[in-house]
């Protein structure tokens, strides 16, 4: 019989269900599992990526090196969002949200090209709610509405041209949006 996961308030881990019934499906080639305090397995993954929690909702920004993403997130820092991760953030899932945190040999600090690696003030975790994936070429003026998935579940996708002085304020609105003043930090 396998024992009885509570965690600390006693309320069982979102995740468990006994091992005859426990399905994990990972979508991602890097995908991992890791134990969380209960005990349980939750998927995982490592993402070349760099996550910045404005208004209570975390942005994940994709690209490969010299796309903009320690750039933007730069601006965005300055404008008053939080760095959680940059370069590579490690994302999981717990209780139906995807959760992204620093690998710990990276956390709190910020590669700025030009000037060195930086220390910052920075996030433990956030709630990702919007994938941005970098790009060069201009975006049409009036995309269609786009989604990524991570680990199973979807998340909004945007694709601006990240070194245009109106990226920040674009993704500021687009976090607005989508509730980001409401949601909690994880």
């Amino acid at each position: 019989r396998e024992p009885d996961r509570r965690g600390r308030q006693g309320r069982r881990c979102s995740l468990y269900r006994p091992p005859a019934l426990r399905i994990i499906s990972l979508v991602q080639p890097a995908a991992v599992d890791s134990l969380c305090r209960c005990g349980h397995r939750h998927p995982m993954t490592l993402i070349h990526g760099t996550c910045v929690a404005l208004n209570g909702v975390t942005v994940l920004l994709r690209g490969p090196s010299g796309s903009g993403k320690s750039d933007l997130a730069l601006r965005l820092i300055d404008g008053g969002g939080r760095l959680v991760a940059d370069d590579q953030t490690l994302v999981e899932i717990q209780g139906g949200r995807l959760i992204a945190t620093a690998p710990e040999t990276i956390a709190g600090k910020m590669e700025v090209r030009g000037v060195g690696v930086l220390a910052v003030e920075m996030e433990k975790s956030g709630i990702l709610g919007l994938v941005v994936d970098l790009v060069a070429n201009p975006p049409e003026r009036m995309p269609e509405s786009e989604t990524t998935e991570i680990l199973g579940p979807a998340l909004p996708l945007l694709r601006p041209d990240p070194f245009k002085a109106s990226a920040a304020a674009k993704l500021r609105l687009a976090v607005r949006s989508l509730g980001g003043e409401k949601r909690k930090k994880a």
